[in-house]
C-alpha cells in the first residue's frame, strides 16, 4: 500500500457524497455537515493522541487510520482536496517549521 491509497480513499469519500445514508457511514457524516465532521475528527484526533502513549502499536496505527479518513472527511466536506493539502506541504519543506509558523502568524 503506498500513500496513493489516500488518493483511491480520497475518491471514495467524494463518490460517497451521493450515496444513500443507510447505505454508507461517509454519506451520514457529510450530510450532518462540516460541523459534525470536524467533531468527529477531533474525537478520533484524541483517540490518537492517547493511543500514542498507550504502548500499543496496534491501537495506535488503527487510531491513526480512523484519524486520516475523518480528516480526509473534514476535507471533502469543505471541498478541499488532498492535492491542495499536498502542495501546502510541499510549499514548507524548504523552511524550518519555527519559520513557517512565525510567517502564519503574520496573516
Amino acid at each position: 500500500m503506498s500513500v496513493n491509497y489516500l488518493n483511491e480513499l480520497e475518491q471514495t469519500i467524494i463518490e460517497r457524497k451521493n450515496t444513500a445514508e443507510d447505505k454508507s457511514y461517509t454519506s451520514s457524516l457529510l450530510n450532518k455537515g462540516v460541523r459534525k465532521c470536524a467533531q468527529k475528527f477531533g474525537e478520533e484526533a484524541f483517540e490518537f493522541a492517547i493511543a500514542a502513549v498507550s504502548e500499543d502499536d496496534k491501537n495506535l496505527q488503527d487510531e491513526a487510520a480512523d484519524m486520516l479518513y475523518h480528516m480526509m472527511v473534514v476535507l471533502a466536506a469543505r471541498d478541499i482536496s488532498l492535492d491542495q493539502v499536498m502542495q501546502r506541504l510541499e510549499a514548507r519543506k524548504s523552511q524550518s517549521g519555527h519559520a513557517e509558523k512565525a510567517a502564519r502568524k503574520k496573516k
